[in-house]
């Protein structure tokens, strides 16, 4: 979800099991976080690196504003092309594409141009609508994959669209013309699940809309677009390119569970293997009928004081 929609969230705290230890970065002490499976058994973030292996999909979910949550992420990114990428110098090494939220797919040119050093940082922030905070959280992901040639997806909708969507409902998108369908999801694009619809509505305090910021609409249809697009970029990816793996990083709440963005996915490409890492504050709320670990990912990373890095 856009940055300033991390509200959210709900009221209820989710208990965490406790045990850690310490744990050293190339560029300093590591941010306090812990790591646990599905089945809430404390793992590593070598053992999220190691599962990759399995997967052609990993999304990962963060809190937008959570700066551990961004400093795992380029963690795993540079992880998983040490392991996987072309620096694993093996002949099974494969495609390593970082894919994200924070920018729309119709400024993937602008991004093309900069990872191919056509135009200048200043040229393309100027021309791609990156988010406020991107300079500290997201640059350095760009920067790695720019230092080591990964291609790099602009995977959410154009928010003009999701924004008309969420007024006058997903059919008055089909006015539009074609080259602006082309960076949507193809029309009509598949709706969210029952469990996804009612983890919204919990969200939203019981109502499948309201004001979002700035009193924009926001609207499930809206939050649909959004997750299908994305899934639409990366099985776009998945049939272009062999042995890819990608990494998707976007807020939790489109991923958490292997709901929003991955169901869509199985709808464009059935039966792609993922994974799901999810990344939350250690005091963020859940629904208090949550399920535990399993409701959130196949791996949960919780970051806050009082924790070091496994």
């Amino acid at each position: 979800m856009r940055h300033s929609r991390c509200w959210l969230r709900t009221a209820a705290l989710l208990i965490l099991a406790s045990g850690c230890v310490a744990a050293q970065s190339g560029q300093g002490t590591a941010p306090a976080l812990r790591v646990y499976t599905s089945e809430g058994k404390l793992s590593s973030l070598d053992e999220i690196v190691a599962a990759m292996g399995a997967a052609e999909v990993v999304f990962i979910g963060e809190t937008h504003d959570n700066a551990a949550a961004h400093w795992a992420e380029l963690r795993l990114l540079e992880s998983a092309y040490a392991r996987y990428g072309a620096a694993s110098a093996t002949a099974s090494a494969m495609q390593v594409v970082l894919s994200l939220e924070m920018f729309e797919r119709d400024v993937q040119v602008v991004l093309d141009e900069y990872l191919a050093g056509h135009i200048t940082e200043s040229r393309f922030l100027a021309d791609s609508r990156p988010w406020k905070n991107y300079e500290t959280d997201y640059r350095p992901l760009v920067e790695f994959a720019r230092a080591h040639q990964l291609p790099v997806i602009a995977a959410n909708a154009p928010e003009r669209y999701v924004n008309r969507a969420a007024r006058l409902g997903p059919d008055s998108l089909r006015q539009l013309s074609q080259e602006a369908k082309r960076w949507l999801a193809p029309l009509p694009y598949a709706q969210a699940s029952a469990a996804y619809a009612a983890k919204f509505k919990r969200a939203m305090g019981g109502h499948a809309a309201a004001p979002g910021a700035h009193g924009n609409p926001f609207s499930l249809e809206a939050q649909a677009l959004r997750d299908a697009t994305m899934a639409h970029s990366i099985a776009e990816q998945l049939r272009t390119r062999e042995r890819a793996l990608v990494l998707h990083m976007n807020g939790s709440f489109h991923s958490e569970g292997g709901l929003g963005v991955p169901e869509h996915l199985l709808g464009y490409r059935a039966g792609a293997r993922t994974l799901v890492v999810t990344i939350l504050p250690a005091g963020a709320a859940r629904p208090a009928d949550a399920g535990g670990f399993k409701a959130l990912g196949d791996f949960v990373v919780v970051t806050g004081p009082g924790s070091v890095a496994p």
